[in-house]
């Protein structure tokens, strides 16, 4: 009760002092605080966005309807200087009294302080002042109004505003705008003076963006004038423009309609002091000349060496240290194509990609030596990046299994290896952490540590020992990465290794779409320490040995004060039971119960080995890191352990006493695993975002395994997921979570978050998160865990919340704190709000955004 009056009483004087701010505190006598701008179209209220852009004065900002940086403004002393020195002026004596205890120099910095300086610059740095409504930037805004509906049709448009009083010294503006009859476009006609862009304009295959009955819109006029120029100098028209593309609107007694005459005139050409014009030539690319190792400084140095490959001449002022062909590969313009925009723009691309130059250059000149003027010859300049290149980072981290964490890496990167611009990546790394859900009796902070080290070599092609040109063709940008690593980590207290290699192929069959293909991806993973298991899983042992204190029979499985020795009486105990040596037969809950324990501890400690193929397929409409209107989609498939199969089914090979294939003395896993991903956001203007994700993941083990290894398995919760519950904390399936890391073969997983600006760079959220792990097709044998029909959806758990997000440009950091909504759980009928409190919630801590 005394917790519940201090919230009570801290929330209403929280309250009284929201209260109490005045939002005009600091607006002058005579002035208007703007409180809503309003736009009226032919007297009906309109939300529409681009309009509302047009203002040059918007409202104070709001936080749930509250002007939260405008009341901190005015919370501010605007003179803090002069506040500070008063105290001393209007108390004569202060000044020298302070300075004894002090100093004089003390009581000046004083001054300075946060306490009589720096809190009042905060609260004016992080509010907001009041938006005084000034007429003049009224009637800009009033003209501007005017023009977009112009731009949009209505050229009789006519504009006036209101200022209407709503309380003292606040005030609306109201814009009347009385847009009369749109005006759609009739004939539409072309004038082309170049015969030759004449004929291109009407061999395009692409539908003009201009049609009759359309109604008319500047920037419809605008996108037809890009579409004819990309067009153009897409087929040789090298010196065209945008500008050149004009248009005549005639409405000359017409109705609300508006003929088009598209005019294209001929190339304006500027010679000194005096210009003339002649037809628009289509050129074609005489030579390409590539400048392997171009500076500023060797400029005007001597070619020292040259040669030709397949009509592409290569020059080098030091020794061509290329293989030809590892450029010449990178670039689309060839010796006798026609000139193109688009060839160009692949190219720079693709030399890009290749990672061994900065910034190529390709520029284009008028070949002299043709006497018709219509051919260009290609200049590349590649300036080679260094071909040693040191890395280090240290980096402070946090993720599902770490609460905190410092990590340290070193790389090395070898540029152009075998002269065909290969790469090798050469990286080590090292990390210890803390985490309060492991093992750790020695009760130390760090109780996580791994280190480990990777190499990667990529080649810029499809490494094959066939041509692969007619099916990934190079505007494809294929790569190849031969990948190699070891990892040693105390993460879950049974210190693994991790060895691991790889050979994959990328791709991109399109601008904004990438395939991956993972033709083998080996993975051998060793537990050190599996005796240390039941130290590690709690949950199992607390299980196991609340069994042994009724059930157990042998004196030496149980120490003094009657629990089960780790790791020889629990070792001892499950024996007993499974041998039948205790009281306990396959007919008893608590034998089955045993059994499960001890299936789920054999398949988390015995080392496994993969052999996986997969396949990747992703797309995505998103055009640069600010666009927050895209989506992107995410199918993989993975097949593990069937090659080894047919071989070994070929081979005749014997199977162990499991029945299953081993190599090297290790049973290998087997398993089909697919998952599909698909995130999409919404941007509605003003900072606020729509975001949602929805994720399916199956794996589905068999022949060689009746279940799926850990490191590929699924769960559920964490900063990144279900934020309502921690990580590997919900499900599978209706079980309480049962163990201490909780996983599964299937997973369901849905999310919405909707995102707005709270003030500069602060964001908030408010987000729903939906879904759940299941068992299906493999070894367990819990129903609650498992997924039989469409029936156990119900278990699909609900988290919901909010959150604060501080972008720093480069990443964002983030504060979510979720609440258990439907928890699956619970017993049917008792499943809603039943944890909605704070005392069950989940404060989440992330970088950058979860989706």
């Amino acid at each position: 009760m005394k917790n519940n009056s201090t919230k009570i009483i801290a929330f209403i004087l929280i309250a009284i002092f929201i209260c109490a701010c005045n939002a005009v505190k600091r607006v002058p006598d005579g002035k208007k605080l703007l409180v809503k701008n309003n736009i009226l179209v032919n007297g009906k209220s309109t939300n529409d966005e681009t309009a509302s852009n047009q203002m040059y004065q918007k409202p104070n900002g709001t936080l749930l309807g509250y002007k939260l940086r405008l009341n901190l403004y005015n919370l501010a002393n605007l003179n803090p200087d002069s506040t500070y020195q008063a105290r001393f002026k209007n108390h004569p004596g202060r000044y020298e009294n302070w300075s004894k205890v002090l100093s004089a120099k003390q009581v000046d910095r004083l001054g300075q302080s946060f306490l009589y300086k720096g809190i009042h610059d905060f609260l004016k740095n992080t509010g907001e002042p009041p938006v005084i409504i000034d007429t003049t930037k009224t009637k800009k805004t009033l003209l501007r109004l005017k023009f977009y509906y112009f731009n949009n049709g209505y050229f009789n448009v006519k504009t006036d505003y209101t200022i209407d009083s709503i309380a003292p010294k606040k005030a609306k503006i109201n814009y009347n705008i009385l847009t009369g009859p749109g005006y759609t476009l009739d004939s539409i006609r072309t004038t082309i003076l170049t015969p030759a862009l004449d004929s291109l304009y009407k061999t395009n295959p692409e539908p003009s963006v201009l049609k009759s009955g359309n109604q008319y819109k500047t920037s419809d006029f605008e996108e037809e004038k890009n579409r004819i120029t990309t067009y153009f100098r897409n087929h040789g028209a090298y010196f065209f423009q945008p500008t050149y593309v004009t248009f005549d609107i005639d409405t000359i007694g017409k109705k609300n309609k508006a003929d088009i005459n598209l005019k294209i005139g001929n190339n304006n050409i500027q010679e000194r002091d005096s210009s003339r014009s002649e037809p628009f030539k289509l050129y074609k690319i005489s030579d390409v000349n590539i400048y392997t190792d171009y500076s500023a400084a060797n400029a005007k140095s001597k070619i020292t060496d040259s040669t030709t490959y397949k009509n592409f001449n290569l020059y080098s002022y030091k020794k061509l240290k290329y293989k030809p062909r590892a450029i010449t590969d990178a670039i689309f313009i060839n010796k006798g194509s026609t000139y193109s925009d688009t060839r160009t723009t692949l190219s720079s691309r693709y030399l890009n990609n290749l990672k061994i130059f900065n910034y190529p250059s390709i520029q284009y000149e008028v070949d002299k030596r043709d006497s018709t003027a219509q051919s260009l010859i290609a200049n590349v300049y590649l300036t080679p990046r260094k071909k040693y290149s040191f890395g280090a980072t240290f980096d402070v981290t946090h993720s599902n299994i770490q609460d905190f964490g410092i990590g340290a890496s070193v790389s090395e990167t070898i540029r152009n290896v075998f002269n065909r611009a290969e790469t090798l990546e050469i990286s080590a790394r090292v990390n210890v952490g803390s985490s309060k859900d492991m093992a750790n009796p020695n009760d130390n902070f760090f109780n996580v540590s791994e280190y480990g080290i990777d190499t990667k070599l990529n080649f810029p092609r499809i490494l094959m020992p066939f041509g692969t040109e007619k099916i990934i063709p190079k505007r494809m940008i294929p790569s190849t990465s031969i990948a190699a690593g070891f990892s040693k980590q105390r993460n879950i207290g049974l210190d693994k290794e991790n060895f691991t290699g790889g050979l994959s192929y990328n791709w991109s069959p399109k601008r904004l779409n990438t395939v991956k293909l993972e033709v083998l991806n080996a993975q051998f993973v060793r537990n050190l320490n599996p005796d240390n298991y039941f130290n590690v899983y709690t949950s199992s042992y607390d299980e196991l040995n609340g069994i042994a204190n009724v059930y157990n029979t042998t004196p030496s499985n149980v120490d003094e004060n009657g629990n089960l020795i780790i790791s020889s009486g629990t070792t001892g105990f499950t024996n007993d039971v499974l041998t039948e040596k205790t009281v306990l037969t396959p007919a008893d809950e608590q034998y089955q119960d045993v059994k499960s324990i001890e299936e789920r501890r054999v398949r988390l400690t015995e080392n496994d080995f993969i052999l996986a193929s997969s396949y990747t397929f992703t797309k995505t409409t998103k055009k640069d890191l600010a666009d927050n209107n895209f989506y992107q989609f995410k199918a993989k498939i993975e097949s593990a352990g069937t090659l080894l199969s047919a071989v070994s089914n070929i081979a005749n090979l014997q199977k162990n006493v499991n029945g299953n294939y081993v190599i090297f003395n290790l049973e290998y896993s087997e398993y089909l695993k697919t998952e599909f991903d698909y995130i999409k956001h919404w941007d509605f203007g003003k900072e606020k975002v729509l975001a949602v994700r929805s994720f399916f993941g199956i794996a589905i083990p068999f022949g060689n395994s009746d279940y799926i290894p850990f490191s590929r398995s699924y769960y559920s919760g964490g900063s990144n997921d279900n934020r309502a519950w921690q990580p590997y904390s919900l499900g599978p399936g209706s079980t309480d979570a049962l163990d201490d890391f909780n996983e599964a073969n299937m997973k369901i997983a849905l999310s919405a978050e909707f995102r707005f600006k709270v003030f500069g760079d602060v964001k908030g959220a408010v987000f729903a998160d939906a879904g759940n792990i299941w068992n299906v097709l493999d070894n367990v044998t819990d129903e609650k865990a498992k997924f039989n029909n469409v029936n156990d959806l119900a278990e699909i758990a609900l988290g919901t919340g909010f959150g604060l997000r501080y972008d720093l440009s480069f990443f964002v950091v983030r504060l979510d704190l979720g609440f258990k909504t439907y928890n699956p759980a619970h017993e049917k009928g008792d499943r809603w709000f039943k944890e909605y409190n704070f005392g069950h919630s989940v404060l989440n801590f992330g970088i950058n955004y979860p989706f």
